[in-house]
């Protein structure tokens, strides 16, 4: 069974898509151009009914968020490929704890950052100074704590690579490379180590191989 993928290339799904490739699961890529509204479509919108990306269908069965469905590909195929959640209920308790901070703590600031540095033009409202620099004060800060963690451990949830540490992927990416943020992963030996590791694992890569993304100056 080939598992469908719909969304893009960038950004949330590509934590899907590490998954799979990590998890050794064929899949094949249905592209949303969220700036053309596709995720708006009514037919889309039966699969996803807030309009967001990505989803995937296995056989009958649908699901979205990535991080929920990192989450079940990660359990399903639990003996396959990489093991993603830990060998124990501590280790999957430590990995569930640094996918909420990814998603609770990380995520809300470096979005900001990649709304108003990459798309605030494309989306046709002015970028805004102030969202900028508060968003990188409180990543600042988050990253602080990564790197008192990882001056402990590999890796966010231990010295094992997790589902934890593959949801950073797809934002830090962007920090690094389009940004103009490096240094806020290179300022941090820890962090910096840690990025470089992740960063390099052959799942990623292949995902980065899919295609890179354009973002649109205007729409």
């Amino acid at each position: 069974m080939v598992v469908k993928v719909y969304g893009s290339i960038d950004a949330s799904p590509q934590r899907v898509l590490a998954c799979l490739v990590e998890k050794e699961i064929d899949f094949e890529i249905i592209r949303i151009d969220l700036f053309k509204g596709e995720h708006k479509d009514p037919e889309f919108l039966k699969l996803e009914p807030f309009g967001q990306v990505p989803v995937i269908q296995d056989g009958d069965y649908t699901l979205y968020e990535s991080r929920a469905i990192m989450r079940y590909y990660a359990e399903k195929f639990k003996s396959q490929g990489t093991e993603l959640l830990g060998k124990t209920v501590e280790e999957r308790g430590l990995v569930e704890q640094w996918l909420e901070v990814e998603a609770l703590r990380f995520h809300p600031p470096v979005y900001k950052l990649v709304v108003h540095i990459l798309l605030a033009s494309a989306l046709g409202f002015p970028s805004d100074p102030k969202i900028i620099q508060e968003s990188e004060a409180k990543l600042g800060k988050v990253l602080d704590i990564y790197e008192e963690r990882l001056s402990k451990s590999k890796y966010l949830a231990g010295d094992f690579f997790s589902l934890a540490d593959r949801s950073h992927l797809p934002f830090s990416q962007h920090l690094v490379a389009d940004l103009g943020k490096e240094h806020m992963i290179r300022d941090r030996k820890h962090v910096s180590a840690w990025w470089d590791d992740i960063s390099n694992g052959p799942s990623w890569k292949k995902v980065l191989q899919l295609g890179v993304f354009e973002f649109p100056k205007r729409l």
